[in-house]
């Protein structure tokens, strides 16, 4: 006789991979309505936080759990009962548990603050539902583990959900590219083996500049797999809900001088430069088993620290400045660059054998107009999402005054060049002063200006250095290329592109 009817057997299926499948491909909306049948309620195409309404409860996971509950409740004594029980069955059940416990103390998870003392209730109930004494059957996994996978999905779930916003596809898949990031794209394979093994793989975030890289960047290494240890009911170390602390440590590759980077990389030896009075970790060393290494702007790195980083991702070892211990690295490392890193392959500027070491975790980040190209409304939703950011419960107010400013003063097929950093600029503009002034705009307006000057030979060699810098940053969209282009610092394109940009403004 089957332990489950036909009509359970396919409810606990459909729950089974919502639980272990990417909340964020349109598949799961599939499933839920398989679940649910006539009771599912219709939304959109993807799973996007609601600005509007960002604590709003998702109703078909309510409905679903509502369903759930009282099946399983029963369960327990059915199985006991159950002449045999085949294998399939018993996976279905144990994965059903998962999905279960999940909703039930999801609450607990979010409201937890490092006390974890709900442990003992989890036990309770992951004994009763997964020992069953009269058949000799127990799960064969570990409940403490099972507790620390499902704290990481909810970490990693709030991380992406709340901040990666958009109801466009683009937005979607980026979403659902950070989760496989975190748990690969099979998370029944993730909770036996992977969850040991994702520190060893490098991620890449590539994209153009504003799009977010470091907020994805944060949110992987916010999630990362933690054990917990139920005899001190405690994760070890100070892992925090911002990925403060010793789970983030971030490098900006482009802010640095190569050998500040080495330092600030791998660490020196008291001597081993001009200025080195004292050994110093560096945050390859300082990095925790369960926290991660970012390389932002990896394209600005120099050809001589990329062969060291290439042997840290290969042997895992490495090296302080000035000394020949090999120390090593437990952490894992993420890297992220607006550059196209197989341009600059063939240019001799990046080694083919680090970029190959790196991409095998590839995450691209879609730009602003590839968002609103999709979906013409999301402008409207991220404009909320900017303005709630900027000035909070005075959002609402202030909202209609900066869709009205921008669809009277910007062409409708505006770009945003800038990305998000862009809009979110364009945002606090029209709030203090009910005005904004793109780039290209300001630049076009002073190109006049400026060859009038230019030709009669008024101008000095700072105002021609910070126009031509402002122009070649305007055409490049990036401080990095720039800079490349004009063999300058990309501190001094900055500066000189910012000092334009004041000059235009007081005039």
């Amino acid at each position: 006789m089957a332990v489950f009817s036909k009509q359970e057997h396919q409810f606990l299926s459909t729950v089974a991979q919502l639980g272990y499948g990417n909340p964020f491909l349109p598949e799961r909306i599939a499933h839920e309505k398989a679940a649910l049948g006539r009771d599912f309620i219709p939304g959109g195409q993807v799973w996007s936080a609601s600005v509007s309404d960002p604590d709003a409860e998702p109703p078909n996971v309510t409905a679903i759990y509502k369903k759930l509950n009282p099946l399983m409740e029963g369960l327990p004594a059915r199985l006991n009962a159950a002449p045999d029980l085949r294998d399939e069955d018993v996976t279905l059940y144990e994965e059903s548990v998962h999905y279960l416990l999940y909703q039930r103390y999801h609450a607990n998870f979010v409201a937890a603050h490092g006390k974890w003392r709900f442990y003992r209730e989890f036990l309770a109930d992951w004994n009763r539902f997964c020992r069953l004494p009269a058949k000799r059957w127990e799960s064969s996994l570990n409940p403490a583990h099972v507790f620390a996978c499902l704290r990481q999905i909810q970490r990693a779930f709030h991380h992406i959900y709340d901040n990666i916003i958009g109801n466009s596809m683009p937005a979607a898949r980026l979403r659902a590219s950070i989760w496989q990031s975190i748990f690969t794209h099979d998370m029944r394979r993730y909770r036996r083996a992977m969850y040991r093994k994702m520190g060893d793989f490098p991620t890449l975030i590539t994209g153009p500049s504003g799009t977010g890289k470091e907020l994805i960047a944060r949110a992987i290494a916010a999630a990362r797999y933690v054990p917990f240890d139920p005899e001190r009911m405690e994760f070890p170390g100070p892992i925090k809900e911002d990925a403060s602390g010793d789970s983030f440590l971030p490098i900006n590759i482009a802010a640095l001088s190569p050998a500040l980077i080495e330092s600030e990389l791998f660490g020196h030896r008291r001597g081993s430069f001009t200025g080195a009075i004292g050994d110093r970790k560096g945050w390859l060393e300082a990095c925790a088993p369960w926290g991660s290494v970012f390389l932002d702007e990896l394209g600005e790195m120099d050809l001589a620290i990329q062969v060291k980083l290439l042997r840290v991702i290969e042997t895992r070892m490495f090296s302080a400045v000035g000394d020949t211990v090999l120390r090593s690295f437990h952490g894992k490392l993420i890297a992220a660059t607006n550059r196209d890193l197989p341009a600059e392959i063939r240019a001799g500027r990046f080694r083919e054998d680090l970029y190959y070491r790196l991409c095998a975790d590839l995450i691209p980040t879609p730009s602003l107009a590839d968002q609103v190209r999709d979906s013409p409304h999301v402008l409207s939703e991220l404009l909320l999402y900017m303005t709630q950011r900027t000035v909070g419960e005075e959002a609402p107010r202030c909202l209609p005054e900066i869709e009205a400013w921008i669809a009277k003063n910007l062409p409708a097929d505006y770009t945003w060049p800038g990305n998000y950093r862009e809009l979110e600029q364009c945002v606090r503009n029209v709030i203090i002063r009910r005005s904004y002034q793109p780039l290209a705009q300001v630049s076009s307006d002073a190109e006049d200006g400026f060859l009038a000057s230019f030709n009669s030979g008024r101008l000095s060699a700072e105002e021609l250095l910070a126009t031509y810098a402002a122009r070649v940053y305007r055409l490049t969209g990036s401080y990095e290329e720039a800079a490349r282009r004009m063999g300058l610092d990309r501190r001094t394109v900055k500066a000189k592109v910012e000092t334009y940009l004041a000059k235009i403004a007081a005039s």
